[in-house]
């Protein structure tokens, strides 16, 4: 049984990134990019008015009432042909080229039009409202970092800089796979003895909440047979997550039948409460997360051994990170596992406190938890006030 601390550490060295693929940038929304988006060209491209107005030569202004000669117009799209010379303007709208010669827009609630002419006391003050070719970005600019996902924003960024195409990482198919005589899958009729395959969903709505691609495999029941037929069932997917079946009651094959194919096991427990029979190690090339059976057990190790797996083989980072609050209550001195509370964070305050139920069986707690308290192995009692560690819960 090893800390998690040094669980994470086996995770992070043997979470190798997957393979990239090129696909529309129109099409990448929440990808993670494998290489680095450079700019293909300038933006802006010109010289743009920032206002609705006109487009003047600073050196024509005085700040006392001017006359000036409107010689054109420059809209959106359609930009003048003819510089403007001394004692001139010319009509602008916003995101129109600035017409050669001019230095300064002056915004049209500052001029008096009178046919042909304007009459205005603007101040000079060469740039004013003209965003110059480049203020956002030059061709060749790096505009979003290899390892960062694709927002929207980002999105729009590299289509406005002439990029159609980017280079993501593959999404890893993570095969989840539940144990069990006791399991049904929604829908069915549950016998006296049996529950409903929660973890299923719930496993497959995280795995694609943070990047991958699930793939559920079923359930293995409680025969040594099925169970190996499931695994190897499991061989084209890069990493496959386990529910359960690796006690060591006598109908616990999982573990048994995982190392009579050869399945590496690089740790087998955790000193974590709860979760404790959290594993991992590899089946030939693919990846294999033993979570427990329990529904809280497993949603919790999924946060914290699933998702930086999976960010690995994005090729993102797999640091998890911990945070510091203020506590509101009292908590008693913890045991010889770790412990990670279910608890609620108020954002506002950075205050935390423990929810009440912290049964592991208790899925309804977990789902009222936004944040998890972390307790090392025997912590002396925390009183309010005091600073904990804590780690932030994706929705679950």
């Amino acid at each position: 049984m090893i800390s998690l601390d040094d669980a994470l550490a086996i995770i992070a060295a043997n979470a190798p990134p997957l393979p990239s693929e090129s696909i529309s940038i129109v099409d990448a929304r929440d990808r993670i990019l494998a290489t680095a988006l450079k700019a293909m060209r300038t933006q802006p491209p010109f010289d743009a008015a920032a206002m609705d107005g006109y487009a003047a030569r600073s050196v024509d202004l005085t700040g006392e009432p001017v006359t000036l000669a409107m010689t054109g117009e420059a809209a959106a799209g359609h930009a003048s042909n003819r510089p403007i010379e001394e004692g001139e303007c010319q009509r602008v709208s916003t995101g129109a080229v600035v017409p050669d010669g001019a230095d300064q827009v002056i915004i049209q609630e500052n001029c008096r039009r009178i046919g042909d002419s304007i009459t205005t006391a603007q101040s000079p003050e060469p740039g004013k409202h003209i965003r110059a070719a480049g203020v956002d970005f030059v061709a060749g600019s790096e505009l979003v970092d290899a390892g960062m996902s694709l927002t929207p924003a980002a999105i729009s960024l590299a289509v406005s800089a002439g990029i159609r195409v980017a280079s993501v990482s593959k999404r890893p198919r993570v095969g989840i796979l539940s144990t069990g005589d006791e399991l049904v899958e929604p829908g069915e009729n549950a016998a006296p003895a049996q529950i409903i395959n929660s973890l299923g969903p719930g496993l497959s709505a995280l795995v694609e909440q943070w990047g991958g691609k699930p793939v559920y495999l079923g359930i293995a029941r409680d025969n040594a047979g099925d169970v190996r037929a499931k695994l190897k069932h499991a061989a084209d997917v890069d990493l496959l997550v386990t529910i359960g079946g690796a006690s060591v009651g006598d109908h616990d094959h999982l573990r048994r039948v995982f190392g009579e194919m050869n399945g590496q096991l690089w740790f087998e427990k955790i000193a974590i409460k709860p979760g404790k029979p959290t594993w991992f190690g590899a089946l030939d090339d693919t990846r294999v997360l033993g979570l427990p059976g329990n529904p809280v057990s497993a949603m919790v190790m999924a946060q914290l051994c699933l998702k930086p797996l999976l960010s690995g083989m994005l090729g993102r980072s797999t640091c998890t990170s911990f945070h510091s609050a203020i506590l509101t209550t009292n908590l008693p001195p913890n045991g010889p596992r770790e412990n990670m509370m279910r608890a609620r964070l108020d954002e506002e305050t950075k205050t935390i406190r423990p929810i009440s139920c912290q049964d592991s069986s208790a899925m309804s707690a977990l789902v009222s938890a936004n944040a998890l308290i972390r307790r090392l192995p025997d912590a002396v009692e925390a009183a309010a006030g005091d600073q904990v560690s804590y780690l932030c819960l994706d929705d679950m």
